[in-house]
């Protein structure tokens, strides 16, 4: 009896110890809850102490080393404040409270991801200006002692210790989740949700890993470096050669359609977008700088500043503006336009440069990936190295389709700002403008006409003004019809009556411009020189190319560069000579000057002609020109060829280019009132 009335508390023992069990599970699961909640709270309030009190006491650290260390923490407190405010929500539901954690991380997960992978692609640039401080010691020590006074427990890492709890936390977020789901029962309603927030924040944690290695390789690749011709030649050697023959091995079985090409329609089109965004921005810089130097080019025109001998007016009211605008106006215009327009375009097509330079590079790794794929294939297995060759390759490309669409849109919106800007800039310009002008229309006698009145009015005055003009020129013309061949050389006249009497006045040619031969049978000649011709193309029929007899030497001059010479009848001489003409033949360029009244030894002439010097002997001038009349003849006697003066410069000009100033009827033109 005894031991029976012994052995009845075993019978009843499964129930406790059901209920012990229970009781264990639950106490083992709030106590991994509290640890939870109670190291977030601790997490976010060293979080802001980092942002606030660290932060604003290390101003002696400059603002882009600030940026590069604390990141986006910001970013980071405001996304776990919000989840430490929902965690500690849950404490007033204790039977649904694991349940509702595991539904905060799953709504938390794509939050948590994006500002966590920020974050952790960032921290190794910042551990690299942690060691850049150690070098000098007075800052070191300064940071130490600014981070002690706030965080005395980060010891002597300082900044280090500082930086890697964001990592350290989102690290530990799936041991935290972990923990709670080992002491809940696997048929509570929480264990499945658990058992995703947990999933999840692993997933979290891969994708921050896995983005942090594109980030390593694209940081990589999408370096732009300008090496000289040099420099690249020392980087070559048997394992680069090697790996570019491999790679043109593949890219000739490719075309020859020996091997397949890997076809990836959604970065196909992605690229493209790119190569269209980056072709628009170089073709809108292109313009923008052809603008600038038309602009300057503007500005250097300044008719204001001419003076064209007409009275006050309109032509004072028209100075006073320009000068203002050129003054004010449009250098303003040009400063904002280089500020706002010219320098976000060249940042631009700066940025698009990293891009670019990964999508080459995305070639090659394709390239790699698609031989590698094919030894996968025949063999079964590849080496470590190569390997990580084909994972470089996955990584760069899933980096490209992910953020090649973000760029594109970036790049786009960015473009559209600066034509927006540009075309504001414009805008304000012709307003500035308008503004400035209306000032000075108001005090012109015409203000008030009406539009198709002025249009009258300054279709009259224009007709009136060109009428005048017609009629000036065909006074000239008349007056001073100028010659349309230069006139012999001195002493050619011998040479030219040589040539005459052996082809033929039909077959003279005079040079219109001096020719260098560049050739053996080419032929140097002189302006104004006169020459026969023999053919009128070459060996080869080029008829671009005549052969001439100059009476000493035979070969070839451009037909371009040369003009009929017309030979007329001799005029009489008035030069001091009396009776009729002598019985000869006179070689004068068509049409002949005007007769010319006797010219006396230091007589004050004009030139009725220009005519441009050839040699040091001779002189230029110009129509209308004084000239002062030394000699009526050259050193031989001719009277064709006159020494002269003119602005204290002597020489022979040809006689018949000077006459003595005519008087002639008054006329002239007046300007439209």
């Amino acid at each position: 009896m005894a031991n029976h009335g012994a052995d009845e508390p075993r019978t009843a023992s499964p129930d406790g110890e059901s209920r012990v069990s229970e009781d264990r599970w639950t106490l083992h699961q709030r106590l991994a809850v509290r640890e939870l909640i109670h190291s977030e709270v601790s997490y976010v309030n060293t979080l802001q102490l980092c942002a606030l009190a660290i932060r604003s006491r290390l101003q002696q650290l400059p603002q882009g080393d600030l940026d590069v260390l604390f990141s986006n923490i910001d970013d980071i407190i405001k996304v776990n404040s919000k989840l430490l405010q929902d965690l500690q929500e849950t404490d007033s539901k204790e039977e649904e409270q694991v349940q509702l954690i595991g539904n905060l991380f799953l709504e938390s997960q794509e939050e948590l991801e994006r500002v966590y992978k920020v974050y952790c692609v960032n921290y190794d640039q910042a551990l690299q200006l942690v060691e850049s401080y150690r070098k000098d010691p007075e800052l070191q020590r300064e940071i130490q002692d600014t981070i002690a006074a706030v965080v005395p427990q980060a010891g002597p890492s300082g900044l280090s210790f500082l930086l890697v709890i964001p990592i350290q936390r989102i690290t530990k977020y799936p041991l935290l989740l972990q923990k709670i789901l080992e002491n809940t029962l696997p048929d509570a309603s929480a264990y499945p949700v658990l058992q995703r927030a947990t999933s999840a924040l692993q997933d979290v944690n891969n994708n921050i890993n896995e983005y942090k290695r594109r980030k390593e390789v694209a940081s990589k690749y999408s370096k732009v470096e300008q090496l000289t011709l040099r420099e690249r030649l020392a980087r070559i050697n048997t394992h680069t050669l090697s790996k570019k023959t491999t790679r043109l091995g593949q890219l000739l079985k490719q075309e020859a359609g020996l091997v397949p090409r890997t076809e990836d329609k959604e970065f196909d089109d992605l690229e493209e977008r790119f190569q269209w965004v980056s072709l628009c921005v170089s073709e809108l810089k292109n313009n923008v700088a052809a603008y600038l130097d038309n602009l300057e080019a503007f500005f250097r025109f300044q008719p204001q500043e001419w003076d064209l001998d007409i009275p006050g007016g309109a032509v004072v009211q028209y100075r006073n503006l320009a000068r203002d605008l050129q003054l004010h106006a449009f250098p303003e215009f040009k400063q904002r336009l280089e500020g706002l327009v010219w320098q976000p375009l060249c940042s631009l097509a700066k940025a698009l440069a990293g891009p670019q330079n990964l999508i080459k590079k995305r070639l090659d790794k394709l390239l790699d990936f698609e031989r590698l794929e094919e030894k996968l294939l025949e063999v079964g297995s590849v080496t470590c190295e190569e390997n990580e060759a084909r994972h470089t390759y996955q990584a760069l490309n899933s980096m490209l389709v992910a953020e090649l669409p973000q760029f594109n849109q970036l790049a786009v919106q960015w473009l559209g700002q600066i034509l927006r800007t540009f075309m504001a800039l414009q805008r304000d310009l012709a307003e500035q403008v308008l503004q400035k002008a209306e000032g000075s229309l108001a005090q012109l006698p015409h203000c008030q006409l009406s539009e198709p009145a002025f249009r009258k009015l300054l279709e009259d005055a224009l007709g009136q003004a060109g009428h005048q003009l017609r009629s000036f020129q065909e006074n000239f013309e008349k007056v001073l019809p100028p010659p349309t061949i230069q006139p012999l050389l001195p002493g050619a006249e011998r040479q030219v009556q040589a040539l005459l009497s052996k082809y033929g006045p039909g077959k003279l040619y005079q040079v219109t411009s001096n020719l260098s031969g560049a050739g053996t049978l080419d032929l140097t000649l002189l302006r104004g020189q006169i020459v026969a011709l023999l053919q009128n193309k070459d060996t080869k029929g080029n008829s671009t190319r005549w052969l001439v007899d100059t009476g000493g030497h035979r070969g070839y001059v451009p037909a371009g560069k040369l003009e009929l010479y017309h030979v007329v009848p001799a005029e009489e001489k008035l030069r001091g000579q009396a009776g009729p003409p002598e019985d000869t033949r006179h070689l004068t360029p068509e049409p002949p000057p005007a007769p010319c009244p006797t010219v006396s030894t230091g007589t004050q002439v004009v030139a009725v002609y220009p005519f441009v010097a050839r040699s040091s002997h001779e002189v230029s001038l110009q129509a209308g020109q004084p000239v002062t009349v030394l000699e009526a003849h050259d050193k031989k006697g001719n009277p064709e060829w006159s020494l002269v003066e003119v602005n204290g410069q002597r020489g022979y000009v040809p006689s018949g280019f000077l006459a003595r100033a005519p008087s002639p009827a008054p006329w002239g033109w007046s300007l439209p009132s």
